[in-house]
């Protein structure tokens, strides 16, 4: 998947963005937060795809997203994908090109829209404080049922629809599994299983492992240092006593973020297989 020829953003089509709102509504490139960037980073090329910022209706009027799909053809699975703690960059834009050259749909709504631009905030800690923890998870839930309702107007086909997300976004694709009655698989890579609830995030996946509504495949290093391997055993624990189909991989002496191919926290071998395992889940539940 790699490229050596440097992305650009496609000429918008009808439904796109322009491009000078493209450029106010989601910023280009990798967050400041992550540069520079590893010689690592995979750039997969937009050659035989419709590529670009899009803009994803909502009750509230809307939000910036990123879209990739085959250009021909159709209609295609839906994959959402759910961006990391810096938002919608360039590497969640990426995985999305990459999901759209297996022949899928994928699409990446900026879930932080309405609480801020973490693409320009260097500080990580900062972040999480003005931006994501300001985020609530009944925000999250409403945009990503918006989002599967649009790709179904743009060539996606509604009766198959996935979701996969990282980090942050690892989390989230655990709640919606649990939200949409309609979903068909998930993918969570390296997504909190526990932590603190409070008025915004009033649950954990942990929580809710009885009301799972479709089956996740879990993506976690056994290095984590912020996801403890017991939490991980005490989710598969809960997942076995419920007879959940879903699954947990825990890939040993992997560090936190090891698909984030622009970081020195990535691991080749544990990301390509995981890559492999999220599209063998999709294909096996219908999606892809």
């Amino acid at each position: 998947m790699h490229d050596d020829a440097p992305h650009r953003l496609p000429d918008a089509p009808a439904g796109d963005v322009t491009r000078r709102g493209a450029v106010a509504a989601l910023a280009a490139g990798f967050a400041l937060a992550v540069r520079p960037v590893s010689a690592d980073t995979i750039t997969t090329s937009a050659e035989g795809l419709r590529a670009g910022v899009v803009r994803i209706p909502t009750a509230d009027g809307g939000i910036p997203g990123y879209r990739a799909a085959p250009d021909a053809g159709g209609p295609f699975p839906v994959i959402l994908v759910v961006q990391e703690i810096f938002g919608v960059h360039e590497h969640i834009r990426d995985v999305c090109r990459r999901l759209a050259k297996a022949g899928c749909l994928a699409v990446a709504p900026e879930l932080y829209a309405r609480q801020g631009d973490v693409s320009k905030i260097k500080d990580f800690s900062e972040i999480i404080s003005t931006v994501v923890s300001k985020v609530p998870d009944r925000q999250v839930m409403e945009d990503l049922d918006a989002t599967a309702a649009w790709a179904a107007t743009d060539g996606g086909d509604p009766d198959r629809l996935g979701i996969t997300g990282f980090c942050w976004g690892g989390r989230i694709v655990w709640l919606y599994a649990a939200h949409n009655p309609t979903l068909d698989a998930g993918v969570a890579w390296y997504g909190r299983l526990d932590s603190t609830r409070d008025e915004l995030h009033p649950t954990q996946p942990i929580d809710l492992v009885e009301g799972l509504r479709a089956p996740v495949l879990g993506l976690y290093g056994g290095a984590d240092q912020g996801i403890p391997n017991d939490t991980v055993a005490a989710m598969q624990e809960k997942l076995r006593l419920a007879g959940n189909p879903s699954e947990i991989v825990l890939y040993p002496d992997t560090p936190h973020g090891f698909h984030a191919d622009y970081r020195p926290s990535y691991r080749r071998e544990q990301a390509e297989d995981g890559w492999k395992r999220l599209l063998d889940w999709m294909a096996k539940h219908g999606v892809a």
